[in-house]
């Protein structure tokens, strides 16, 4: 009782501090030619070299709703965020788009006025320690300190495993991932927790990587994806669908090296996805062949996938419950009819 009591007063908190109805955000994006997308800091999801171009995973979902918006994936202006900022950034409007490793949560989806458009990439928090420590298992951490950055899940998922398995528990905090990891292998603390997605990514960039082992066990559910403002029903659908075209045209088996051929094509299912059907731009209020320029620009979901994340990129992740679900993976798109 006191569980269910607890959540009805943040959906209802929720409800009743809503802010009215959102202004338009497409015709924001629209009328000022470009989007802003809010990013974070961390290797194969969001990047950016000297002369200040931008690479990752969650990059490339922001170049794709910039192609399907615009009509081209280099119309974007990247803001990088900390963990910290991030909502605030997003709700007060410094941001049209979070695409920055962040996982949906109820409090997130209910309370802070925030939408997730669909999932992109599922994960589960995981603990990376020094390979020295000689450390197996979580469960032999008692003790342990942590390192983790201040307004993740990464805490309260650890307060439960530590709590639940009648173990104590240390915390450093930092602001950013990039202090986190310094910390860490200033060995401020024993173990860095995070995402086990962000943990491989961190460990591909260290000096040594195999001096530092990413343990077996994965505490929690981190479903990522990228988030809205409550209240703009157009733009959360728009952000969604475009998610659903990259994962429904790796399942067509259409990419960015095919789709060229492919917009000639009198198969209705095809023209369906492109965009080129009528009814699926109409609703949206996009133009025509918008998710053909999403898929020539950008490619699709297994594209973006391999080259930033994939098993030949130095963060090595097999795509596994990404993969499609079809192969035996989560990943799945709503139909496009």
């Amino acid at each position: 009782m006191k569980l269910f009591s607890a959540v009805f007063a943040v959906f209802a908190g929720a409800l009743i501090g809503a802010s009215p109805l959102q202004a338009d955000t497409f015709d924001d994006v629209v009328e000022r030619g470009y989007l802003i997308c809010g990013v974070g800091f961390s290797p194969g999801f969001a990047t950016v070299d000297d002369v200040g171009n931008f690479t990752g995973f969650d990059v490339d979902i922001c170049r794709a709703v910039a192609a399907a918006v615009l009509g081209d994936a280099d119309k974007v202006a990247f803001k990088q965020l900390t963990t910290k900022e991030r909502f605030t950034a997003l709700q007060s409007g410094q941001v049209d788009l979070l695409s920055r490793t962040t996982t949906w949560t109820f409090t997130r989806d209910v309370a802070m006025e925030v939408n997730f458009a669909t999932v992109t990439f599922y994960t589960g928090q995981g603990v990376m320690v020094r390979a020295d420590l000689g450390i197996g298992s979580i469960d032999e951490m008692d003790g342990a300190k942590f390192c983790i950055s201040i307004g993740t899940t990464s805490e309260p998922n650890l307060r439960d495993y530590f709590r639940a398995n009648d173990m104590e528990l240390r915390l450093e905090f930092r602001d950013t991932a990039e202090q986190v990891i310094a910390a860490y292998q200033r060995e401020e603390c024993d173990a860095y927790s995070n995402d086990a997605s962000g943990l491989g990514a961190f460990r591909s960039g260290m000096a040594d990587p195999e001096a530092h082992v990413i343990l077996p066990e994965l505490i929690s559910k981190e479903p990522l994806g990228p988030a809205v403002r409550h209240g703009d029903d157009r733009w959360l659908d728009i952000v969604k669908w475009t998610v659903f075209a990259l994962i429904q045209a790796e399942e067509s088996g259409i990419t960015s090296e095919n789709v060229e051929a492919l917009k000639a094509s009198q198969d209705r299912g095809v023209r369906n996805l492109l965009g080129f059907s009528g009814h699926v731009e109409l609703g949206a209020g996009l133009p025509e062949g918008w998710l053909y320029e999403v898929i020539r620009q950008v490619g699709n979901y297994g594209e973006i996938y391999e080259r930033n994340v994939g098993p030949q990129t130095p963060r090595g992740l097999p795509r596994g419950l990404n993969a499609l679900w079809t192969d035996g993976g989560l990943m799945y798109a709503m139909p496009f009819r």
